[in-house]
C-alpha cells in the first residue's frame, strides 16, 4: 500500500511540475509575430511582458493587440456584448510592456525571441539575457530559417534551450512546431509541448534541420514553381490555378510568396544556399533576385508577382 501511495505522490508531483512549468513569459520583440504570441499567451491566461526597443513600437504593438482582440470579442461573444468587453479587459490585464529586456526577466520562466532573422543580433540578445535570467527558465526562439542550435550555442543553457515556431497570423493559425535540438532535454521539449497545447494549439515535434517542416518543404515547393515559370512552361496565373484546383492548395505558389514577402523568401533560400550550395533544391532563383532588387516584394509593398491596389 506504502508503495502503491508513494507511486501515485510522485505521479501527481510530476504532472503538477509539467502543468506549472510555463506561466510566465516574456516575449522580446513587438513586431507581427511576437505581438501575436504575447495576444495569444495573455488570453489563454499566461501572465506576459512584450518587451521591444522603444516605447512608441510597444504602443502601436498594444493597440494592435486590443485591436484584435476586440474583432475576436465581436464574433465570439456576439449576444453578449458585456462578456465580449470583459474578455479583452481580463486578456489585457495579463499584458504589460517593456523596454527594457534584462529587468524582467528574472522572475519569468520562458524568454521567447520574435526579433529580426540575424544570427549576431540574436547571440547578443541571448548572452545577455542567460546572465539575468533564472536557471529554469526557458529560453526559445521563433525563428523560421535559422538553426536552433546556433543560437543556442550562445549561451550556458543549452539543455533549456528550443525553438517555438509560430504561424501568420498568430491568434488564428493552429500549428506550433516544437524543435529539439541534440543538448535540448526532455523535461525542456516536454514543457514547450505542453506550453504550446496551453495555448490552443496543435504542436508537432522537429529535429533542428533547416526549415523544420513546413518551410522546409514550402520554399522549395515555391521556389521550383517560379523556375516553372522562368522557363516558360507555365504562366504563374495557370501554376496558381493548378496548385489551387488540382491540389487543394487555398493559395497557388506565386500568390503565397507575395502574401509572405519576396525578400523573406529570398532570405531563407539564400541562407540554406549558402550552407548547401550543391543542392539544386535551394538555388537561387534570378526572377526573385530581380523583384526583390526592384523593391517589388509582395502585398506590403503593392506589387511582387502580382500587382495590388
Amino acid at each position: 500500500m506504502a508503495f502503491v501511495t508513494h507511486q501515485i505522490m510522485r505521479a501527481m508531483s510530476s504532472s503538477a511540475t509539467r502543468n506549472a512549468a510555463i506561466k510566465h513569459i516574456t516575449v522580446i520583440g513587438g513586431g507581427l509575430m511576437g505581438s501575436g504570441i504575447a495576444q495569444v499567451a495573455a488570453s489563454t491566461g499566461h501572465t506576459v511582458v512584450l518587451v521591444d526597443q522603444a516605447e512608441d513600437i510597444l504602443k502601436k504593438s498594444a493597440k494592435g493587440i486590443e485591436d484584435s482582440l476586440k474583432r475576436i470579442a465581436k464574433k465570439k461573444f456576439a449576444d453578449k456584448p458585456e462578456a465580449g468587453a470583459a474578455f479583452v479587459q481580463k486578456t489585457m490585464k495579463n499584458l504589460t510592456t517593456s523596454t527594457d529586456a534584462a529587468s524582467v526577466v528574472h522572475s519569468t520562466d520562458l524568454v521567447l525571441e520574435a526579433i529580426v532573422e540575424n544570427l549576431q543580433v540574436k547571440h547578443e540578445l541571448f548572452k545577455t539575457l542567460d546572465k539575468f535570467a533564472p536557471e529554469h527558465t526557458v529560453f526559445a526562439s521563433n525563428t523560421s530559417s535559422l538553426s536552433i542550435t546556433e543560437i543556442a550555442n550562445s549561451t550556458t543553457r543549452q539543455d533549456r534551450f528550443g525553438g517555438l515556431h509560430f504561424f501568420n497570423p498568430v491568434p488564428l493559425m493552429k500549428l506550433v512546431e516544437v524543435i529539439q535540438t541534440p543538448m535540448t532535454s526532455q523535461k525542456t521539449f516536454d514543457a514547450l509541448l505542453d506550453f504550446s497545447k496551453a495555448l490552443g494549439k496543435y504542436p508537432v515535434s522537429c529535429k533542428d534541420t533547416p526549415g523544420f517542416i513546413v518551410n522546409r518543404l514550402l520554399v522549395p515547393y515555391m521556389l521550383e514553381a517560379i523556375r516553372l515559370h522562368e522557363r516558360g512552361h507555365g504562366s504563374k496565373e495557370d501554376i496558381d490555378l493548378a496548385m489551387k484546383l488540382g491540389a487543394g492548395y487555398p493559395m497557388g505558389p506565386f500568390e503565397l510568396l507575395d502574401y509572405v514577402g519576396l525578400d523573406t523568401s529570398k532570405f531563407i533560400i539564400d541562407g540554406w544556399h549558402k550552407m548547401d550550395p550543391d543542392n539544386p533544391l535551394f538555388a537561387p532563383s534570378p526572377m526573385l533576385n530581380k523583384l526583390v532588387e526592384e523593391g517589388k516584394l509582395g502585398k506590403k509593398t503593392g506589387e511582387g508577382f502580382y500587382k495590388y491596389k
